[in-house]
């Protein structure tokens, strides 16, 4: 029997037009080329996304549908709560010393702490605010304190991100956009999200393992991250994690994601567990990836690695994860590492240059992929069609770390479906690059469902896309 592609249309639309896309029933190819879909529903039995257009998530918000911010009432009541919790400590506060490093750059760079001072004052025009939660540098400095001892609640409205949360208003103003490009900033910011890893590290960051409604081994909690399906001991208080970062980086029990066609070279496995956002072919070289339309540019996806020329032409697909997702790193393919290295990079910077839409959490999924601190770990396929091939997971906002397992690097070999690192805690997406000519097919999973915020994830080590017989 076959299965159904459900196209979601926008709110209010009666049909959707699609020009270039072609799907496979069986083995032969349907191409709908400027057709128009009328219905909700289109039965086209086992179909696939074979490459040749572009489609992505552009409408899409990711850190919401992500589950790492909840909706903007939310988001401002518990900025009141947050802002009330400092308060009523008074001002006896001692500041952790990242934060006085912090006061003190802004003290001596008189031009960045103008900028700061201005991303406070100016009201964000592309977020909804009813109301100013941040008034100056003193109380920004002292929201991002109280955050390096808490760690994340859980539950449907929660703040999953708060360092995120408390930055929001400045993310989207026009000098926001500048001091989260700065590589002085970021470089602060670097410190501060290391001196927060630190605590999220510790065992006093357990206490969110609880059952009360907010907590993590809360029936709800349970259900959301399918706990069953990973490796705790329910037995021991917190389940046998170290920390929350350890339970964040939890493994799955065996057998819980087999490895889709695992003596068949052909098949492409997903990298992450994790949700479609875009796939695009014909990337170029170097495109203006800081654009409303957020074209793949991969001379900077890849940091002008030497390996770039080889993929120009070819394809990218993107994917982002969730916060109650698994967040640990498998290779799509049996092959050889070639390089595997971090790129430092920013942590908050938002995309700006298609206006107000743009900056929309939507709108710098892609834009993130050229800008944001990454791993990127080049592997050469056993597969000779498939040859070299990119992954690169990309931190966004809380992350600060993007772990490789120490046993990847040059010359080592790499099974289909083997571990290649994790992230610690925060927002993730993640790209893989493929040479042009190696795919056959995407599988019908891996197609973005943009208007869906039910879009099903694809699991790890399932089958992801299938390479062509011969380039």
């Amino acid at each position: 029997m076959g299965r159904r592609l459900v196209v979601a249309l926008p709110a209010g639309s009666r049909c959707l037009t699609l020009r270039g896309l072609v799907l496979r029933e069986g083995n032969r190819k349907l191409f709908i080329a400027g057709g128009r879909l009328a219905e909700r529903e289109v039965n086209l039995g086992w179909c696939c996304y074979v490459p040749g257009m572009a489609t992505g998530s552009e409408r899409a918000d990711v850190k919401r549908r992500a589950g790492w911010l909840p909706d903007q009432d939310a988001l401002e009541a518990w900025l009141a709560g947050h802002r009330q919790r400092v308060e009523a400590k008074g001002t006896q506060v001692v500041l952790h010393p990242v934060i006085v490093e912090f006061r003190e750059l802004l003290d001596r760079e008189p031009v960045l702490r103008m900028y700061v001072e201005r991303m406070i004052v100016e009201v964000p025009q592309t977020k909804a605010y009813s109301q100013r939660h941040l008034e100056s540098v003193d109380q920004l400095l002292g929201l991002i304190n109280e955050v390096l001892t808490m760690a994340p609640d859980f539950g449907d409205q929660a703040v999953t991100l708060p360092l995120n949360a408390i930055l929001d208003w400045t993310m989207g103003t026009t000098a926001g956009f500048a001091v989260y490009r700065d590589p002085r900033f970021n470089a602060m910011l670097k410190k501060v999200l290391a001196v927060w890893c630190e605590f999220l590290s510790s065992r006093d960051s357990l206490y969110v393992l609880n059952e009360t409604p907010s907590g993590w081994k809360s029936e709800a909690a349970r259900q959301a991250v399918g706990i069953e399906q990973y490796e705790h001991d329910p037995a021991d208080e917190f389940w046998g994690f170290a920390s929350w970062n350890d339970y964040f980086t939890r493994r799955f029990t065996d057998g819980q994601r087999p490895v889709a066609s695992p003596d068949d070279d052909k098949v492409i496995v997903s990298a992450c567990e994790s949700t479609p956002y875009a796939i695009k072919s014909d990337v170029q070289l170097r495109d203006r990836f800081w654009i409303k339309s957020q074209p793949y540019s991969l001379a900077d996806m890849l940091a002008d690695d030497e390996s770039v020329e080889a993929f120009v032409g070819g394809t990218v697909y993107q994917a982002f994860l969730s916060a109650t997702n698994y967040h640990r790193w498998h290779s799509p393919v049996a092959g050889t590492i070639v390089r595997a290295f971090v790129q430092e990079g920013t942590y908050y910077s938002e995309a700006d240059s298609e206006g107000p839409d743009a900056v929309e959490a939507q709108n710098s999924q892609g834009y993130l992929a050229h800008v944001a601190a990454r791993a990127i770990i080049l592997i050469h396929a056993d597969d000779p069609v498939i040859g070299l091939t990119a992954f690169l997971p990309v931190g966004m906002n809380e992350v600060s770390s993007c772990l490789i397992k120490p046993t990847i690097k040059a010359g080592y070999h790499v099974e289909k479906g083997e571990e290649l690192g994790y992230f610690q805690f925060g927002g993730s997406t993640h790209c893989l690059i493929f040479r042009p000519g190696v795919i056959a097919d995407f599988a019908l999973q891996a197609l973005p469902q943009p208007h869906d915020p039910q879009a099903p994830l694809v699991r790890v080590r399932s089958r992801l896309a299938t390479a062509r017989a011969t380039k």
